[in-house]
């Protein structure tokens, strides 16, 4: 099979093939994917998250030292020594798990904590914590949203949003376009019980902020909620990194308020703050939350720290959005398109799956960690390099990696 000649949207449904078929079909894809040294997924790591990070070529078997630009560790809270030590003070005292469901035994006072820390973090009366973004996103829109209602999402939303509204009605507005979204509420006022607007704060694939407060003004004036996701936003953006709401001063004006444990954080897990009567709704309807074991203590000592960390130590935060301007800067004067690109994720848009895959494939072997998005993850105009900056990131780092994509810009004609 030649691979180049196809997409993973080709293996999604194969007619007449049952799974096992299916997956024998897939499996030569790959096959042939690997051969060609374009399956850069699942790079396997021997030193965890960090700026450098040895990494195992998947091809060779040598251990690699890569600058690593494919972390979601924006303010390496992952290896903050005070973020590690309240992890590990965590894990002696209360042990590995928290051995049942939320509901029914596993509710730790740690686990309280760190809800009511994230409430007041966010400016909202109350939160409660899943053991995934993806999980929190997926398992409140489920719980929230029938048959009656609607759902209205830009089209880029994070896959769990659209896969959360599975119940539902769905309409879709254009990418961060005010206009769209007004004709969508326009057409969908007094057709639905509940109209839910919901909304990436910063947007995994681009970079881009979502125009929160046009979109709260829009969403209240015609009689909808408005839904953000801050996985991406949580302790990079705002005066206080405290995502979007205070990014635009909405604070305590956005109806539910999500995200992930996970990413500038530096753990795992997910949360939602709203009112409290909503949150209560949701714990006792919310099925990824009552049927899955409370989060792990280590877990949550660590989160609680992280708090306080990117409350007290801004410091991580200007130096984050220094690399920021630093990159956006070098990558423009390049020639790359970076198309909206503000926060520290660059799509460096190429617009061929094949040179995508070969591009970084040349970028691994000079030891730059950086990671393909191909189609049908975008669509194949929209291929790109994703590269995302962390505070640790140093401007030798940042040099080196302008002077690798500069060199393959021009040797694949994309600059």
């Amino acid at each position: 099979m030649d691979s180049t000649k196809y997409s993973q949207a080709d293996f999604a449904s194969i007619e007449g093939k049952d799974i096992m078929e299916r997956a024998a079909i897939f499996a030569e894809f790959l096959d042939d994917t690997r051969k060609r040294r374009h399956l850069q997924y699942r790079r396997v790591s021997l030193s965890g998250s960090a700026p450098v990070m040895q990494v195992k070529d998947p091809y060779t078997g040598q251990i690699r030292e890569m600058i690593y630009f494919g972390s979601n560790d924006y303010l390496n809270l992952t290896r903050h020594p005070r973020v590690i030590k309240a992890g590990h003070e965590a894990l002696e005292k209360y042990g590995a798990g928290a051995g049942s469901v939320p509901l029914l035994g596993g509710t730790l006072d740690i686990h309280v904590q760190l809800e009511e820390e994230l409430a007041r973090f966010k400016g909202c009366e109350a939160a409660m914590i899943y053991t995934s973004g993806f999980g929190s996103n997926a398992g409140t829109l489920i719980s929230l949203l029938q048959k009656e209602d609607c759902a209205i999402l830009d089209m880029l939303v994070h896959a769990s949003i659209v896969d959360g509204c599975i119940n539902t009605n769905i309409r879709y507005f254009s990418h961060n376009n005010m206009e769209s979204l007004e004709r969508v509420l326009k057409r969908s006022q007094d057709k639905y019980r509940t109209k839910l607007v919901v909304v990436d704060g910063v947007y995994s694939m681009d970079g881009d902020i979502a125009k929160l407060d046009r979109i709260v003004e829009l969403a209240h004036h015609y009689g909808a909620y408005v839904m953000v996701d801050e996985a991406h936003a949580t302790g990079v953006i705002g005066e206080n990194g405290r995502g979007t709401p205070e990014h635009f001063h909405i604070e305590g004006k956005v109806d539910i308020v999500a995200g992930t444990l996970s990413k500038a954080l530096g753990a795992v897990g997910g949360f939602i703050a709203t009112s409290k009567p909503l949150v209560e709704l949701i714990r006792f309807y919310s099925r990824s939350y009552i049927f899955s074991t409370a989060m792990t203590p280590q877990a949550a000592g660590s989160l609680i720290e992280a708090l306080k960390v990117i409350e007290e130590e801004p410091e991580l935060r200007q130096k984050l959005w220094d690399n920021i301007n630093y990159f956006r800067k070098g990558l423009t004067t390049i020639g790359f398109d970076i198309g909206n690109a503000e926060t520290a994720i660059f799509p460096i848009i190429i617009g061929d799956d094949l040179k995508v895959k070969e591009f970084c494939r040349r970028c691994h072997e000079e030891n730059l960690y950086v990671n393909p998005v191909v189609f049908p993850a975008v669509s194949k105009k929209l291929s790109r390099i994703r590269i995302s900056l962390t505070a640790g990131h140093t401007k030798e780092h940042l040099d080196r990696a302008l002077d690798i994509l500069e060199s393959l810009g021009k040797e694949y004609n994309i600059i």
